[in-house]
């Protein structure tokens, strides 16, 4: 069999199985957004034959013939056919091992476990919600296992959101980052500039909420999102899914934070313009597949905080922000509204976070995540745990579990392993900042004519066309020259946020 013959045969089958596994992410799409309460039991059963169906084809015999045809001819491969036939593999190799049985049940116990969440968030009833969490870990230990990584089950999970991360690898990248971090927050936040900051978004109240659909929109189709192969939703935690021709975007509104929302949207954004960058023609390979988690975060981190809080961005859209909101923004003088769009304040919450202490809310819960995998810390001790972690790093403890450790939605459904992809992300977005600066020193100025058409298409060159040929890790090396360091990102924080709290 010919290398071609071998290709144009396996290719459809990696296809059929990211077709599949689309499907399942419509139906936790439809989930969060549009099934009707009494459909829960109804949906779990409808994830676990998804999950069953995808997890056939992705083990299929034939699929591990046609690799071990094409790996039997490696040295004759492109490069772009190697790093098909190396991921697929990889692919392979995890679905043979896990049995469908147990494919079966991690679905349904994910969208179970969904439903329970909200209904424990809303009650503030993290003893109903206990079970569920110990039967996910339980789950993911298992898993682990399955895979032969039973001795390191939290590496596991960091592998399948970021190939080839290690826990080892995050700790030092965060305690470098926390250690520079934590006295900056502080001399921030001991600013009499902070306090004024506090006042003016204490004033942001009663911001219609058509009015912030009908902005965020516009803001975010200028931004490049097309919306005739996306859409934008509410549901009660944003989150985006999709790809291709079919990218699906969730917010969350409130009269009285304009802001979250609109930063939120500006967040999933990042998100759909990464998956509606991938080259669609070839979605279901590796070479149409996202490089990873903090790859993608760093392309929403990247639009939410240094583009759109910047004074570029702001100078065009704030003649637009208050036109459609006159009576609410005559309160506001335009360095007001910028101190108000860059306002830091310690929060409970990570996603009203701002974007000087956000990265804390990733270390707390990446070193909880870490003593529950090793056994160090049960489930049901979770709460006084979380309490004390948020006393020492964020400075605030809460004082219910719906504002601890009831507030994400991740574990629900056994994302262990997902937190960390947000402050790499983090990381990676202030790197690509700076290499971008350096190509464009006058990119403001073209945010300040509306203008983003000259960053998203570096970004699409060299971030979302790449697909899987680099991890996250060696993409950023490779179009920055450094490795991933979080020494760009103090740096971008120190500079923003000195220039408005520490003159």
């Amino acid at each position: 069999m010919t290398i071609d013959v071998a290709l144009s045969e396996l290719t459809p089958l990696l296809k059929r199985v990211h077709a599949l596994g689309l499907v399942g992410e419509l139906l936790g799409w439809d989930e969060q957004v549009m099934l009707p309460p009494g459909g829960a039991d109804q949906r779990a059963a409808q994830h676990a034959a998804v999950a069953e169906a995808t997890h056939a084809a992705a083990s299929a015999a034939r699929v591990g013939e046609l690799l071990a045809s094409l790996e039997a001819r490696a040295a004759e491969l492109t490069f772009d056919q190697r790093t098909i036939v190396r991921h697929a593999r990889k692919d392979y190799d995890r679905a043979t091992k896990l049995p469908a049985d147990f494919v079966r049940e991690k679905a349904a116990q994910g969208s179970r476990g969904y439903h329970a969440w909200a209904k424990a968030k809303a009650a503030d009833d993290f003893a109903s919600y206990a079970p569920v969490l110990e039967k996910n870990l339980e789950l993911a230990q298992r898993e682990a296992a399955y895979l032969g990584r039973g001795a390191a089950p939290y590496d596991a999970m960091l592998d399948k959101f970021d190939p080839g991360l290690t826990a080892v690898a995050v700790e030092k990248l965060f305690s470098e980052l926390k250690r520079d971090l934590v006295p900056l927050v502080r001399a921030i936040t001991a600013s009499p500039v902070a306090e004024r900051a506090r006042a003016i978004n204490a004033k942001l109240r009663g911001f219609p909420i058509d009015g912030q659909r009908e902005f965020l929109r516009e803001v975010t189709a200028a931004l490049g999102f097309d919306y005739a192969c996306g859409r934008i939703d509410v549901s009660l935690h944003p989150f985006c899914s999709g790809t291709g021709g079919d990218v699906r975007m969730t917010t969350r509104f409130n009269a009285d934070a304009p802001l979250d929302a609109l930063f939120s949207s500006i967040h999933e954004t990042g998100h759909g313009l990464y998956e509606q960058g991938l080259a669609k023609e070839h979605l279901g390979t590796a070479l149409g597949v996202h490089a990873g988690m903090a790859g993608h975060e760093s392309q929403s981190r990247l639009w939410e905080n240094q583009v759109a809080r910047s004074r570029g961005f702001w100078r065009h859209f704030e003649p637009r922000w208050r036109a459609t909101f006159p009576a609410q923004s005559a309160a506001f003088s335009s360095d007001e509204l910028y101190l108000a769009v860059n306002a830091v304040e310690p929060t409970l919450i990570r996603v009203d976070a701002d974007e000087v202490t956000y990265n804390l809310h990733i270390v707390l819960r990446f070193e909880l995540e870490k003593k529950l995998f090793s056994g160090e810390l049960a489930v049901r001790d979770l709460p006084a745990a979380w309490r004390a972690v948020s006393r020492e790093l964020v400075g605030l403890e809460p004082s219910n579990d719906r504002e601890g450790v009831l507030q994400d939605v991740h574990w629900s459904d056994g994302a262990f392993g997902y937190f960390p992809s947000y402050c790499l992300g983090n990381m990676i977005a202030a790197q690509l900042w700076y290499r971008v600066l350096e190509l464009r020193p006058a990119l403001e100025e073209e945010f300040a004519r509306g203008d983003f058409s000259w960053l998203l298409g570096w970004l699409r060159e060299n971030i979302h066309t790449q697909g899987r040929r680099y991890s996250a890790l060696e993409l950023v090396q490779r179009v920055t020259g450094t490795p991933l360091s979080p020494q760009p990102l103090v740096r971008y924080l120190r500079e923003r946020y000195g220039a408005i709290y520490l003159r």
